[in-house]
C-alpha cells in the first residue's frame, strides 16, 4: 500500500519576527519555528508549509495582510517569479545589516572559537547592473504566471510550447521566464538578449525543448568588461550554418559593439559546456578585464568573479590580511585563473598556485604572461596531492597561504596538510560561512583568528563573501 501524502497546511497571519539565513525570514508559530521564503521581518502573512518537523518546519508566503515598514518598492518587472534578485523588497542598507548578521552568527555558532569582532560589510557602490556575465536559456515552454492561468485566455492556456528566452523557474527544471529587461548587467546586455529573440521569432527557429532535448536555439552567454569589451557566445543544439550565418550578421548590424562573437555546437543533452570547444565567428576570441593594473583574460569557459568592482575589493582586503613584507613565498590554492596570486604579486617573492581544473591553470599562465609576472608558478591538480614533501622541498615551504575553496569548503585532508606546513598567514576566502567556519574550528589548534572581513558581492540576493586572516600561534 503506498503512503499517502501529507496535504500542505497553511498558517495564517503569521507576524515575520526576524531573518534567519539563505534570504529566508523566521517567525514562531505554536513554539515551533517556521523558516520563510519571500517575506522580511514586520510583514503578516499567510504561509503555504512545504516541509514541517516536530519542532521545526518551511514555507512560503502565499499572501500579504500588511507589508512590514522594511520594505521597498521592487524595481524588476520580473521580481517574485524569478529567483535572481530575491531581496529587492529590502533597502540595500537593510540587505547588508542582515548579511553583516549572518556572517557574526555562523562563525560564532557554528565556529565556536574566540573571534575579534566582525568588520562592517564592505558594500556596493553599484547595486544594480554590476554582474559582468549573465546566462540566459531558449526554451520552448514558456512560464506563465497564475494571473495568465486564471484569465482563461485559450491562446495563453492552449499554446504548451510558446517559446522564451531567459532564466530557469527557480526548482521547475523545464520551464523558462522569458525576461525582457534584466537589471544585473549594463547594456547592450539587454539589447543583445532582445535583438536575437526578435530575429529568432521573426525567422521561427526553433527553441531548445529540455523534455524531447530538440531545438536549435539552446543558451546565450553575454560578458561585459568594466573596460566595456563585450563577448557573445551562442550555443546551438545542431549547426545549421546559413541560419547562424544570418543570425549573427543581423546581431552585429544591431549591436556593433559586439567585441567578439562565437559559438558553441552543444548535441548533449545538458548544458554545461566544460567539455566543449567553442568556435570563434569573429573577433579575439576573448576579451580583457582590468583590476588596477593588472590584467585578466577572459575566454568563454574561464572562471572569473562575475562583480569585476567588488572583486578589486575583496582583492585588496585578501592583500592587506596577507601583510606581506616583498620577501614571502605566497601560495595561492584554488587558484582558478591565478586571478588573486597576480593581484598581489608586486609584494611577493614566489606565487605558487594550485586548481584542480587544467584549463584553469592555462589562463593562470596566460595572465601571468600578459602582466610581465615571472616568479609565478601554477600547478595543475588536487592541491593535497601536489602539496607533498618533495613540492614543498622544490618550491619551499610557504610564508602565506591564500585559500579560496568552493561553497563546500576545504577538504579535510588539506586543512591538515596546512596545519602540517605551518604557515605563519593564512587568509582565507570564502563564498558560504558556514563551511568557513566549520573549517576554522579544525584550524583552531594551531591558528587564532586575527580580522574578519564580509564583502557584498552579489547586492539583492543572500550570498556573502568573508575573508579572515588567520595567524599561526
Amino acid at each position: 500500500m503506498s503512503r499517502k501524502r501529507n496535504s500542505p497546511r497553511l498558517l495564517q497571519q503569521v507576524t515575520i519576527q526576524d531573518y534567519a539565513a539563505e534570504g529566508k525570514s523566521v517567525s514562531r508559530v505554536e513554539g515551533k519555528v517556521i523558516f520563510i521564503e519571500g517575506a522580511v521581518p514586520g510583514d503578516i502573512v499567510d504561509v503555504m508549509l512545504t516541509k514541517s518537523k516536530k519542532d521545526w518546519g518551511e514555507g512560503k508566503a502565499i499572501h500579504f495582510h500588511s507589508f512590514s515598514e522594511q520594505r521597498t518598492e521592487p524595481f524588476c518587472e520580473h521580481f517574485g517569479i524569478c529567483g535572481g534578485c530575491k531581496w529587492q523588497m529590502l533597502p540595500y542598507q537593510q540587505q547588508l545589516i542582515y548579511k553583516q548578521n549572518e556572517v557574526e552568527q555562523n562563525l560564532k555558532r557554528l565556529g565556536r572559537i574566540n573571534l575579534p569582532p566582525v568588520m562592517p560589510i564592505i558594500g556596493c557602490d553599484k547595486n544594480i547592473r554590476y554582474r559582468n556575465k549573465l546566462e540566459f536559456t531558449f526554451s520552448n515552454r514558456r512560464y506563465k504566471t497564475w494571473e495568465e492561468l486564471r484569465a482563461g485566455d485559450a491562446t495563453i492556456a492552449g499554446n504548451t510550447n510558446e517559446p522564451a528566452l531567459g532564466f530557469h523557474v527557480p526548482k521547475i527544471y523545464d520551464k523558462v521566464i522569458d525576461i525582457r529587461t534584466c537589471h544585473l548587467m549594463e547594456e547592450p546586455a539587454n539589447l543583445i538578449k532582445n535583438s536575437i529573440r526578435a530575429f529568432a521569432l521573426q525567422k521561427s527557429y526553433s527553441y531548445y525543448d529540455i523534455k524531447q532535448h530538440t531545438g536549435w536555439l539552446r543558451t546565450l552567454i553575454i560578458r561585459i568588461t568594466t573596460t566595456g569589451e563585450v563577448m557573445v557566445n551562442i550555443c546551438f543544439g545542431y549547426d545549421d550554418e546559413e541560419e547562424r550565418e544570418n543570425l549573427f550578421q543581423h546581431l552585429l548590424k544591431t549591436v556593433p559593439s559586439i567585441s567578439t562573437l562565437l559559438y558553441t555546437i552543444n548535441p548533449k543533452k545538458n548544458d554545461s559546456l566544460h567539455d566543449l570547444q567553442p568556435v570563434t565567428w569573429c573577433g579575439k576570441g576573448y576579451i580583457t578585464e582590468q583590476l588596477e593594473k593588472f590584467k585578466f583574460i577572459i575566454g568563454s569557459k574561464s572562471f572569473f568573479q562575475t562583480n569585476s568592482s567588488q572583486a578589486e575589493k575583496l582583492y585588496q582586503v585578501t592583500r592587506d590580511f596577507a601583510s606581506l613584507t616583498g620577501n614571502e613565498v605566497l601560495y595561492d590554492l584554488y587558484c582558478g585563473t591565478g586571478s588573486i596570486g597576480i593581484f598581489l604579486s608586486d609584494m611577493v617573492r614566489k606565487i605558487i598556485g594550485v586548481e584542480v581544473i587544467p584549463e584553469a591553470i592555462e589562463d593562470a599562465k596566460t595572465n601571468a604572461r600578459l602582466n610581465n609576472i615571472n616568479h609565478a608558478s601554477f600547478f595543475a591538480g588536487d592541491v593535497v596531492e601536489i602539496c607533498n614533501d618533495d613540492f614543498l622541498m622544490a618550491q619551499g615551504k610557504p610564508d602565506v597561504v591564500i585559500t579560496d575553496p568552493p561553497r563546500a569548503g576545504m577538504h579535510e585532508k588539506l586543512v591538515k596538510k596546512i596545519l602540517e606546513m605551518r604557515p605563519p598567514v593564512v587568509v582565507y576566502v570564502s563564498c558560504n560561512t558556514a563551511t568557513q567556519a566549520r573549517d576554522l574550528q579544525l584550524l583552531n589548534q594551531s591558528y587564532s583568528v586575527d580580522k574578519i572581513q564580509p564583502v557584498d558581492m552579489f547586492p539583492h540576493t543572500h550570498h556573502i563573501e568573508n575573508v579572515v586572516k588567520l595567524s599561526l600561534r
